[in-house]
Formats: structure tokens, sequence, C-alpha cells
């Protein structure tokens, strides 16, 4: 079954963007734009990031997570990433959404309103229970850790 996420626009936020949405039947994720108060631009410097608003609000089912990844063409040819990626947004918040964007190329990039800014993944959440214990069972790999299995 499919969740259905609420959607709330943020006052002043520029309806005619659409919701978010997904590009192609076979996408996992839908992407977001940037919806900016005054329907201008952000120029991001090399290096730079930047909090950019979607004029989104959403309320996600008890039982699942919206996690925000970064768009790979923006990746490849401008260095455009999430740098919390992925970033969750959970069931319970409210509040605005805005996706954290940072430019790690080598050059200016500029993010004109209504930009597809990030995808974001609906997933199902589980949560743990925690035990304190004494001894953890043993593996084949044990306590090898980074690089402990190899490149190849």
């Amino acid at each position: 079954m499919n969740p259905t996420i609420s959607i709330l626009w943020d006052a002043g936020a520029d309806t005619s963007l659409g919701l978010p949405k997904y590009e192609t039947v076979g996408a996992a994720g839908a992407d977001i734009r940037a919806n900016l108060p005054d329907r201008g631009t952000m120029t991001l410097q090399a290096g730079a990031r930047v909090l950019v608003p979607t004029g989104l609000r959403m309320a996600i089912p008890q039982g699942f997570e919206v996690q925000l990844r970064p768009r790979s063409g923006l990746a490849l040819k401008h260095g455009i990433t999430l740098p919390n990626s992925p970033a969750t947004i959970d069931s319970d918040y409210r509040g605005p959404l805005g996706v954290i964007v940072q430019n790690t190329g080598s050059e200016e990039f500029v993010i004109t309103h209504g930009d597809r800014v990030a995808q974001m993944v609906v997933a199902p959440v589980v949560q743990a229970a925690f035990l304190v214990v004494e001894t953890l069972d043993d593996t084949e790999r044990g306590t090898g850790g980074y690089g402990s299995t190899g490149v190849r």
C-alpha cells in the first residue's frame, strides 16, 4: 500500500510550481522545487551551503519518513549536493520543508525560483529496541573496521 503524504503550502508560497512529482513511471524519488519568497534567485558560491525553501509542509504517516537526496545531474555537472544526505523528515515534523544545498564545485551556482533542487523518497521506518549486553556474538569479520574487507 502506498502512503499518502498530506501537503500544506506555506503562506506566500508559489503554488503554481506544483507538488513534488515523480518525473518517470519508474522513479523512486519525487523532485521538489525551490520556492523562493521573492521569486528570484539564490547564488551559491563554491564551497558554500544554503537552506533552500520549498514552500511545503507535510504530514507523513506514522511508520514512514521522507528522505531528501541530491539530484544526480546537479551533482555530476555542477557539484551540487545535500551535505546531510539522506536527510530525514520525521513523521511528527510539521514545520517548513527546507533543503540544505551545498556547492562542492569550483564555480558559483545560481538556484532559480522553480528549479528542481532535490528528490524526496518515502521510506518505511523500523524503530529498534536497544539492549545492553555483556558480550556480542562472533562473526567472520569480527572487529575488522575501515577497509578490512579490501578493495576488490
